[in-house]
């Protein structure tokens, strides 16, 4: 069966642009310059012989035929990185990057206790962390005080004991993957009651 497919860095150009709303911040995410993303939507554009973006002054729309578009193309990401996942041999886990504000209870992740629940998945702790880094593509979540409002993202409330709710934020395109969906079933799931893994503050690892 041939499928009628366009080139991968193209769709990946206007997956990012379309959830920033914005080339700069999609190329900073894919580390291009903002040109190199204009010229892979526009292939795209060509390619499908329809208009994706309305380029407007200091502004960027997705035209109709867009939003629906990039809906399908995230499920088809996601679709794909949870297959690529499948493949790995067992015992070997995804690293999900996780970004958490400077006073974050580490103790609530408690990664040793979340691989032995889920044993594909490891988690990787940025601190501090804030949109700039999940922005940048630095971490695949975040975890944050403030809600704000951040196009292209999906920002949900933890639950929690705490009077101040804590957010999880991640792309649109991520936010239905399995291990973005293992770690919030984790952050809103029961009390978990045994040694809780805390990290002290020199033994914080961050990202390259």
């Amino acid at each position: 069966m041939t499928y009628l497919l366009p080139p991968l860095n193209p769709l990946r150009a206007f997956e990012a642009a379309a959830r920033h709303l914005s080339f700069k911040l999609a190329a900073r995410e894919l580390h291009v310059t903002p040109g190199a993303v204009g010229q892979q939507v526009k292939l795209l554009e060509d390619r499908l012989g329809v208009r994706l973006f309305e380029r407007l002054h200091k502004q960027l729309v997705l035209t109709p035929v867009a939003q629906e578009y990039v809906t399908s193309v995230q499920k088809g990401f996601c679709r794909i990185g949870d297959a690529t996942a499948r493949l790995k041999p067992q015992g070997v886990a995804t690293a999900l990057s996780v970004g958490v504000y400077a006073r974050f209870d580490l103790g609530r992740l408690d990664p040793g206790h979340f691989r032995a629940a889920h044993p594909t998945v490891g988690l990787r702790i940025m601190e501090p962390a804030g949109l700039h880094e999940l922005v940048e593509g630095k971490v695949d979540v975040l975890i944050d005080r403030s809600p704000g409002h951040h196009p292209g993202y999906r920002c949900e409330p933890l639950e929690g004991r705490s009077t101040v709710s804590d957010y999880l934020i991640c792309s649109e395109g991520t936010a239905s993957c399995r291990e973005v969906e293992s770690l919030r079933a984790w952050l809103n799931g029961a009390e978990r009651t045994g040694t809780v893994a805390r990290f002290p503050r020199a033994a914080k690892r961050r990202l390259g």
